[in-house]
């Protein structure tokens, strides 16, 4: 039996995050496919108020503090220590906020420790100062200090083996759950008609304005835009400024799966603005709906669409690939889309790349 501890999410079962539905699918996975493991998930007691004692064939132990925010790093060391003490064979860590300890539990543990680096934080524009300086020194740790490393995409993997000269496996994300729910429509209005649709978190490096910015001179082309507008004070000036235009429809997040499949179903276009942090989950989610997919050109997002997507890196970039996406150009893009999600972008293959590397490690 392999004792193995799940750490650095909010927990299971996921109510929404890319680190959190991949802990809920390791768990699903684990479960099928290796019966004799003991898995063992971290969560934050505030989000969990039941608090039930396992999910699915994991055990579940929770953590007084948030996962998120200010608390993360203490979340992230405490469960780390936890799972040191409960003689964890595998430690998976999702994330680098607790890594500063990692040199720590190396003292005084065996368990081999897995870490998940997410994307290159610390290089994202909102942090600065001491905030950056931590994250970076957290990769740092993180690399240095794990057994294995794991990037979610070839160019987070590229930077790892140019800053650290360290080895480093690239493993995704599944997206194939966005199909297995029920459409259960759109109760507090429906968009109506087809749409592109953007989703995302509104901050700048998802490109919001260049995207909005894009669509407002385009006021035949409906645009449906789901974001959390009301978070931060660049969301407001955004949504005060284009809720003017008649063909954009500017949502709160949407947390319902059943109301999340609705919208997307409808869609005849992904428009994806994200430039930083690696392979994104919502748009493997996306590629696996067949539909054409519009990204920011950084190269995250062309390694994700092995370059056969279609790309922007300007408003006016985006408006003319826009008009001139015919329904030929689109169907064919769509359906590249769709088999590389289905080749690359399952939970199967995920948790079996997961799993691999695990016992490999023992």
């Amino acid at each position: 039996m392999t004792r193995i501890a799940i750490l650095g999410t909010v927990g299971v079962p996921a109510s929404y995050g890319g680190f959190e539905t991949l802990a809920e699918n390791l768990v699903r996975y684990g479960g099928q496919h290796a019966p004799s493991d003991d898995l063992l998930v971290y969560c934050s007691a505030r989000a969990y108020p039941d608090r039930p004692p396992r999910f699915l064939s994991a055990r579940l132990r929770y953590i007084p503090l948030q996962a998120n925010g200010a608390q993360s790093i203490p979340y992230d060391v405490w469960s780390l220590f936890d799972a040191v003490a409960r003689r964890a064979d595998v430690i998976v860590l999702l994330g680098v906020s607790g890594a500063l300890a990692l040199p720590f539990v190396r003292l005084v543990s065996r368990a081999r420790i897995v870490t998940n680096i997410d994307g290159i934080e610390w290089q994202r524009a909102k942090w600065q100062g001491l905030a950056r300086l931590v994250l970076r020194l957290s990769e740092r740790a993180a690399v240095r200090w794990s057994h294995a490393v794991i990037a979610d995409n070839q160019g987070i993997a590229d930077h790892v083996r140019q800053t650290y000269q360290a080895d480093c496996q690239v493993i995704a994300y599944g997206g194939d759950h966005a199909l297995a729910t029920v459409a259960d429509g759109f109760s507090d209005g429906d968009p109506g008609g087809r749409y592109a649709l953007a989703l995302c978190r509104i901050e700048p490096e998802n490109n919001v304005a260049m995207i909005l910015e894009a669509f407002a001179a385009m006021p035949d082309q409906p645009l449906v835009f789901v974001g959390n507008w009301n978070n931060s004070a660049y969301g407001r000036a955004l949504r005060d400024h284009f809720a003017r235009c008649a063909n954009i429809r500017l949502c709160d997040p949407v947390y319902r799966p059943g109301k999340l499949r609705a919208l997307r179903d409808r869609a005849w276009l992904y428009v994806h603005g994200h430039s930083a942090g690696g392979t994104n989950p919502s748009l493997v989610e996306m590629m696996h709906f067949a539909i054409p997919v519009l990204a920011h050109g950084c190269n995250f997002n062309r390694f994700t669409t092995e370059d056969a997507a279609q790309y922007f890196l300007t408003a006016n970039e985006l408006a003319t690939a826009v008009r001139a996406l015919d329904a030929e150009t689109a169907a064919v893009i769509g359906q590249r889309m769709s088999r590389i999600a289905r080749a690359r972008y399952t939970w199967e293959k995920v948790g079996e790349a997961y799993f691999r590397l695990i016992h490999g490690l023992l």
